[in-house]
């Protein structure tokens, strides 16, 4: 086996391929989750006028203090009937129009209304205003291309009035597991036989990075029904398999996947779980041979399959976040990089991760607990319980 590559190697190989995909047009309502393909700008002012802060009166600040005459009053949704004369006032509704002539807002709970008359205490110009276009011009941008949409993305795109937008197309995933040994989760096994977990996991891996994942049954270890599979899979943006990458008798993946034109970029990298790794390409399409190991198979997706999906998005940065973070019980190192399942925990103003027990790469149960891999870099000690280590959130 060739010298193994470091994940940030790998991670690099992995990017340098993933292009984004083509763009369409998507109704905002619908646009949750998706990555923006081009920046949006607004087409109108926002607020598109003068509205008020709070419920209270429109008035002159130069009027104040004084005792002021009602005039009219103002709710949201409809304009003044006429402008605002001096020594007047008119109630208004939290994000009504301010009447021409106005400049202020004395809030509800500062005055005093009796008699069709306002007293009012001093009030500042621009109190409790909000001046048209202050929270964004019409012609600026609202949203960044490269940014995902959240609900406060959404929401001022829907402000702004604006009904669809650019979106990169969400990358198709063929996930095929692969194991003579597979059954799928309601079947009786027999002797030998296991669960299908890698398929429905990698499925909701691939559904949270924003990829549309068709899930294959999974396939024996046979080479033609392995050929079959693959060349399905092949056709969508990313195929997934997990298993059949090692170097077993029945490891039939990479050799078949060689076989229909698959160009293998790398194979190996030093991590623990997680070694077998393997990802190639052919054209456009990216293929990442993920290990077994269910505990395996779920890391490497973490670190590799979610920011290449990401990027085929177009996200402005893919890669992993990383964030800091203390041990909590002490870490062994290993001759390779380590990613322990842990947990976490706040004490006062520090992260805390604890490393869970039973830290084997079949382990699927026990890693379930699981809110964050923590990375321990390769060595042949022991980090001290609160050494600073970095840590992905999950």
């Amino acid at each position: 086996m060739a010298e193994l590559l470091s994940i940030a190697d790998a991670l690099a190989l992995v990017l340098g391929r993933a292009h984004a995909l083509d763009a369409e047009e998507v109704a905002v309502a619908d646009a949750a989750g998706r990555f923006v393909a081009e920046s949006a700008t607004a087409p109108v002012d926002l607020p598109p006028f003068p509205s008020s802060a709070m419920d209270g009166f429109a008035l002159r600040a130069a009027d104040t203090p004084g005792t002021l005459r009602v005039a009219g009053r103002v709710a949201a949704g409809a304009p003044a009937r006429s402008a605002l004369e001096p020594h007047d006032a008119m109630a208004i509704s939290t994000g009504g129009v301010v009447p021409d002539g106005a400049d202020a807002v004395a809030p509800v709970e500062v005055v005093t209304e009796e008699n069709g008359a306002v007293a009012v205490p001093a009030t500042a110009p621009g109190a409790n205003v909000r001046p048209r276009g202050s929270d964004i011009a019409a012609g600026a941008e609202v949203v960044a291309a490269g940014t995902r949409l959240g609900p406060a993305q959404l929401a001022v795109l829907a402000a702004a009035g604006i009904a669809a937008v650019r979106c990169v197309r969400r990358p198709r995933v063929a996930v095929l597991p692969t194991g003579t040994e597979l059954r799928q989760p309601g079947a009786t096994l027999r002797a030998g036989e296991i669960y299908d977990s890698n398929g429905l996991m990698l499925a909701a891996q691939v559904a949270t990075a924003g990829g549309e994942a068709t899930r294959f049954d999974a396939v024996a270890d046979d080479e033609a029904a392995t050929r079959a599979a693959i060349e399905r899979g092949l056709e969508a943006d990313v195929l997934l398999t997990s298993g059949g990458v090692s170097v077993g008798e029945h490891d039939l993946v990479r050799r078949v996947e060689a076989e229909l034109g698959v160009e293998e970029i790398f194979w190996g990298v030093a991590m623990r779980p997680g070694k077998p790794l393997t990802f190639g390409v052919r054209g456009r399409s990216l293929v990442f041979g993920l290990p077994g190991n269910p505990v395996s198979s779920f890391v490497c997706f973490e670190l590799f399959v979610r920011p290449a999906l990401l990027a085929m998005q177009g996200a402005a940065d893919p890669r992993p976040r990383y964030l800091v973070g203390r041990l909590a019980t002490p870490a062994r190192q290993n001759p390779r990089d380590s990613l322990l399942r842990s947990r976490i925990r706040v004490a006062g103003d520090s992260v805390l991760l604890e490393p869970l027990t039973g830290q084997e790469s079949h382990m699927i149960a026990r890693a379930a607990t699981a809110d964050a891999l923590v990375f321990v870099p390769s060595g042949e000690g022991e980090l001290a319980a609160g050494a600073p280590v970095e840590y992905l959130q999950l």
